[in-house]
């Protein structure tokens, strides 16, 4: 790793799995890891807890391909592209390598990295060619808190869908409740013929008994109760207008090469973001910002 501008002791440059260059931050509160790759934060641990986010022991690390786990960044589509199916599931944003623009040290220490993305050949040859600059800031602490800034810089509108794709680590998601979305409408993707339905959650918590695929029309703060390793995780989100629930099942687990058989009931996907109907427009020179903050609260039952 090379180039980099200057870091507090507290980031650690480091070679992570598939020789991929990545930084690791140790901070009083809370250790963390950052690939460049995709600017993919794959570990979150607050002091005294267990880890909070999930990776897939088949994952592969190596360039061209997505981490499976952490919290993929899904910009500048989300899912399949709706025009060219030959695009990559979810952009393209989690498999280019970002650029870390700087590194800051709060007065508690807590540490903020900023990583950028711009347009290039490859993007403007794409499903999705214009011209544009993202950062996107992680701050480590009691907190993980994550902010992507998108500016367009065509001389036209765009439109773009985008997600934190966040792999929560659970004891056994079929002991898990996710609140906050009761009421809420949502497209059921797993439902329906054509791949999709749309529904409504009643006034109970969303609980998982099979393959979930859900995209809520909702900006509400989440609540990720797991009883197993007795915590709740808090998922506050800004500038969102799309929560997303996921968890692949058996079936689902089996198909991937790159999530294990058996892996499917230790995690959760709980996605703040912007998809479908939620899609942002922005003219020339505006810019969208998509935030979302995990914190922790354990009970007697948390591993740390």
């Amino acid at each position: 790793m090379t180039d980099l501008p200057a870091l507090p002791a507290s980031v650690l440059p480091a070679t992570g799995h598939g020789g991929l260059a990545c930084l690791r931050v140790e901070t009083p509160r809370a250790t963390a890891q950052v690939y460049l790759h995709g600017a993919h934060v794959t570990a979150w641990q607050p002091r005294g807890h267990a880890p909070v986010l999930w990776t897939s022991a088949a994952s592969r690390y190596e360039a061209g391909a997505p981490i499976r786990g952490g919290v993929p960044i899904c910009f500048p589509w989300f899912g399949p592209h709706p025009d060219d199916p030959g695009a990559p599931a979810h952009g393209w944003a989690r498999t280019t390598a970002w650029e870390l623009l700087g590194a800051e040290e709060d007065a508690s220490g807590d540490v903020t990295l900023e990583l950028g993305l711009a347009d290039s050949d490859a993007t403007r040859a794409s499903a999705w060619p214009h011209r544009f600059t993202a950062t996107y800031r992680v701050t480590v602490g009691a907190a993980l808190r994550l902010e992507l800034t998108v500016t367009n810089r065509d001389d036209a509108d765009v439109t773009l869908t985008d997600a934190l794709h966040t792999y929560l680590a659970v004891g056994d998601v079929r002991d898990v409740a996710v609140e906050g979305l009761e009421g809420a409408a949502y497209v059921d993707k797993v439902a329906g013929a054509g791949g999709s339905a749309d529904a409504r959650q009643g006034d109970e918590p969303v609980r998982f008994t099979a393959e979930t695929d859900r995209v809520y029309a909702s900006d509400a703060t989440v609540r990720v109760v797991d009883p197993v390793l007795g915590r709740t995780v808090t998922v506050a989100k800004d500038g969102s207008g799309s929560t997303v629930v996921w968890n692949p099942w058996v079936g689902k687990a089996r198909a991937m090469p790159d999530f294990g058989d058996d892996e499917w009931p230790g995690t959760v996907c709980v996605e703040a973001g912007n998809v479908g109907a939620a899609a942002v427009r922005l003219a020339p020179g505006a810019t969208h910002r998509l935030v979302q903050s995990l914190t922790v609260a354990a009970g007697a039952g948390d591993p740390a």
